[in-house]
């Protein structure tokens, strides 16, 4: 790990502690697949306002693979991108509840074989439900890290990689939420607020 990156983790734990809790609502390890498959482009305020009777209206995963199509779509048409995503949690769940008999699944190479899950959502999954340290490459990961200087690479897989290689296994659940809570608050896509960043004097892209 440099001196700089170094430096940028100690103040990002200053300033948000080692925190690593998703600000979607849940219970069940499917009940957090499905919200963060819904969160795609989607707020997680907005999801967890559907979720929170949609979770009522199907309670398990072979709700969910029964589900009718038109209908899951009608429930989930606030989030956006409906279509899609009812298609993809129907799949996935069949497929839960063919092959891993409802349980969700730990390795990522199994839960990537699902339906509309791609490594972001694994990697939420196996973070919060498996306690598997990992890196969560999502739109304010990507655009942080980057504008921190601490990875060149755009494609969120090589991010995925390259920062794993540059950061202590311990900090990797951690940096996900912090650069998120950034990246909302202070370093946002269209107008980041440099003035406000105690990130400033460390960050190349700093105003």
């Amino acid at each position: 790990m440099t001196k700089k990156i170094k430096e940028i983790i100690e103040r990002l734990n200053k300033e948000y502690g080692l925190f690593t809790e998703p600000t979607l609502d849940y219970e069940t390890p499917h009940e957090l697949l499905i919200a963060t498959m819904l969160s795609a482009q989607c707020t997680d305020e907005r999801v967890n306002m559907v979720t929170k009777d949609l979770f009522k209206k199907y309670t398990s995963v072979e709700d969910f693979a029964c589900a009718d199509l038109n209908e899951l779509e009608k429930d989930i048409h606030s989030v956006g991108f409906y279509h899609a995503k009812a298609t993809h949690i129907i799949e996935a769940c069949k497929r839960l509840h063919e092959v891993y008999s409802d349980e969700v699944p730990s390795d990522i190479e199994d839960l990537t074989s699902l339906s509309g899950v791609g490594r972001k959502t694994a990697n939420v999954v196996r973070t919060h439900i498996f306690n598997i340290p990992s890196i969560v490459v999502d739109t304010h990961v990507k655009r942080i890290s980057n504008r921190l200087g601490m990875t060149k690479e755009q494609d969120p897989v090589k991010i995925e990689f390259d920062l794993m290689k540059k950061l202590p296994k311990e900090q990797w659940s951690a940096i996900n939420l912090q650069l998120i809570t950034l990246g909302r608050n202070i370093c946002t896509a269209r107008k980041p607020m440099c003035g406000r960043c105690f990130l400033r004097d460390v960050c190349p892209s700093g105003g």
